[in-house]
């Protein structure tokens, strides 16, 4: 598996994570999202949009440690240099 794919797919999970926080919250505790925490805001709101800002977070660390595509072949597939030749 190459290193995009990899690293993409572990974003994904630590999303889906988070996500899937935000949904269980949701259904097995609705009065905690009823809460008011900071200024009368409730917990709902806060933990969506740290849900927005998490996955800009992970998008940009994504664009940061993504490999190019001529990087990633030209280390995981010494083939793949070569075709461009024939």
């Amino acid at each position: 598996m190459h290193f995009n794919m990899k690293l993409g797919l572990t974003l994904f999970a630590i999303y889906l994570l988070f996500y899937c926080g935000f949904v269980f919250i949701n259904t097995f505790s609705p009065q905690t999202m009823e809460q008011t925490p900071i200024e009368g805001v409730n917990v709902a709101i806060l933990y969506g949009f740290a849900l927005i800002v998490s996955a800009f977070a992970l998008a940009l660390i994504y664009g940061v440690f993504c490999r190019p595509e001529e990087e990633v072949n030209s280390t995981s597939d010494p083939v793949a240099t070569t075709k461009g030749d024939v």
